[in-house]
């Protein structure tokens, strides 16, 4: 809307203002267009405030008012229009676009409006065409184009699309965006042939891009023109074998063909191409390793690559992090903990590698390290629940158990109670701690309510089952809650000897040695010597005491916690507590 604002005029508004306006005359002759457009002027101010407050309503009834007394204010149309697309009232808005473009047709801010209104109506392809026209008249005219180009193809219009993406060209023909989406729409035209034209052309101009050799290659490749694919591979894998953008390719190329080992080639290149930074060389030798799983080979292959990008990266932090969970994926957890701590040198800010290299110490022979590391994060991240918890289970494992208990407590307090399998978690080891302490009611007490939190755990069922057994205890709960276990995860070593061990305590001596058998079987050379000494323990019930020997002696090798293996062995009797 246009607004003359002359020294007369404003003094009008003034005397306007001052004097209560024309309804404080007492004349009530009709009022002149030039105080009508005066009166309109300054309701429109008004209009305008009432959108600075976000009051929708009283703007609209006072653009109403505006129009109403001056019917020439297209800004008012316009901000009417603008109002009604706002609140997707898209018939409205079109009724008042159309007032304000019949009074300014050549206003390129009313034209775009009405694009938009139509657009909202679904009608995608008036659209594109007024886009374009505005395009025709604006001399910076990419964005209308792009608009009315993806409209187009929205609409199933390719021919229309590609004139559009074509003129955009004109201006730009190099513009590797464009190109690109013109590519892409030749594709959905199956114009394969227009689409190695149009990359023959980014070769022309760029003859020392790899990428546009490899995306040609990529396109003969797709299109079952195996040939040309297979001569344009050969050429780029002699061209440009250290572009990384290649490599890519390549090594995409013969994963798909089978050829493992020019693949495992291409990968090492690439993730190990120092034209990359760090960040990309982790993106892309991560899926690599997920993708193999527990391959022996691809785990080798993956611990290798990350040793390479460790050596060139020695001060980036989540390199070294990251070198530790590979080490770890490895069962190599000693050297994981080094890679660990040399990331925290350099970076300490980073929560998750702490919690790496907690998790790194939680074997009972770790324990001083796992309170002395704990007791560094925590300082810090003093309310991390899950610092205090393995603080706690450092304690634990310490056998200072009071302590232990402070600890996980706190760790308890602080943990949100929507995680419930991490809280059951911590409640189930606070029962390990109260049973070390021979306080079986609290560790039952503690034990159910981390089964009333997560009732399908399996690890917290397995363990309070056990421990009920050892005390002889509730052995038919004991039973329900093992086997249960073991329904959720089938073939458990550790569930098999709990289970194993509880048939032992109800006198089932021959089911009781089928399940002990199939815990050492599955643990391998790996069997602790608590299975070994549960096994002999099954033997001598039966009768047999030289295979009970054989085990007890077998259990001590391994290792066992319990003090009477020598005399078990030397008296060759059982001795129960």
């Amino acid at each position: 809307m246009k607004l003359k604002r002359s020294k007369i005029g404003l003094i009008a508004l003034v005397l306007f203002v001052n004097t209560g306006g024309i309804y404080a005359q007492p004349n009530t002759a009709p009022a002149s267009p030039a105080a009508k457009a005066l009166q309109a002027d300054a309701m429109y101010y008004d209009a305008l405030r009432a959108r600075i407050k976000g009051d929708d309503r009283e703007e609209e009834k006072l653009l109403l008012q505006v129009v109403g007394l001056k019917p020439e204010a297209s800004g008012a149309f316009y901000d009417l229009a603008r109002l009604y697309f706002k609140e997707n009232r898209s018939d409205k808005a079109s009724e008042y676009i159309k007032k304000a473009i019949a009074l300014e047709g050549d206003n390129v801010w009313y034209k775009s409006q009405y694009a938009e209104i139509l657009v909202q109506g679904k009608q995608y392809e008036e659209a594109a065409k007024l886009f374009v026209d505005i395009a025709k008249t604006e001399k910076y005219n990419d964005e209308y184009l792009l608009k009315a180009f993806n409209l187009y193809q929205h609409t199933g219009k390719y021919d229309e699309a590609l004139t559009v993406i074509n003129k955009y060209l004109e201006s730009d023909p190099a513009n590797d965006e464009a190109l690109d989406l013109k590519k892409k729409l030749l594709l959905k035209r199956n114009d394969v042939d227009g689409v190695v034209k149009v990359i023959e052309q980014q070769i022309a101009r760029s003859p020392n891009e790899g990428r546009y050799y490899a995306e040609l290659a990529e396109v003969y490749d797709n299109n079952k023109l195996s040939g040309k694919a297979a001569e344009m591979y050969k050429k780029i894998e002699q061209q440009f074998g250290d572009d990384p953008s290649v490599q890519l390719v390549l090594s995409e190329y013969y994963k798909k063909n089978n050829n493992q080992p020019k693949y495992d080639e291409y990968v090492k290149k690439l993730v190990t191409n120092k034209s990359l930074d760090a960040d990309v060389q982790l993106s892309l030798l991560g899926p690599m390793i997920i993708e193999g799983g527990g391959d022996s080979t691809k785990k080798k292959q993956g611990l290798e690559l990350i040793t390479l990008l460790a050596a060139q990266h020695p001060a980036n932090a989540r390199v070294l992090a990251f070198y530790g969970d590979v080490l770890a994926f490895n069962d190599d957890i000693n050297a994981a903990t080094e890679q660990y701590k040399k990331s925290l040198q350099i970076d300490p800010s980073t929560y998750k590698v702490w919690e790496s290299l907690l998790y790194a110490y939680t074997e009972k022979d770790k324990a001083d390290s796992l309170i002395k590391h704990s007791e560094k994060a925590l300082r810090l991240f003093p309310n991390q629940a899950m610092f205090h918890y393995l603080n706690g289970v450092g304690h634990m494992n310490k056998k200072d158990y009071a302590k232990a208990v402070k600890a996980i407590n706190r760790g308890i307090d602080m943990q949100l109670d929507d995680n419930k399998g991490q809280l059951a978690q911590m409640y189930t080891t606070l029962g390990d701690v109260y049973n070390y302490m021979k306080n079986y009611t609290a560790s039952d007490s503690t034990y159910d309510y981390a089964l009333k939190l997560d009732p399908m755990n399996a690890t917290v069922l397995n363990n309070y089952a056990y421990y009920l057994s050892v005390r002889g205890s509730r052995l038919e709960d004991a039973e329900q809650m093992s086997k249960k276990s073991l329904e959720l995860r089938k073939d458990e070593p550790t569930f098999l000897d709990t289970y194993g061990w509880i048939l032992y305590k109800q006198g089932k001596y021959k089911d009781a040695q089928e399940y002990i058998q199939k815990a050492i079987d599955a643990n391998g050379e790996n069997a602790d010597g608590t299975l070994w000494e549960h096994l002999g323990d099954i033997y001598y019930k039966q009768g047999n005491i030289d295979k009970a020997v054989e085990c007890w002696t077998k259990a001590k090798e391994k290792g066992t916690e319990n003090a009477d293996i020598d005399k078990k062995i030397k008296d060759r009797k059982l001795y129960e507590i």
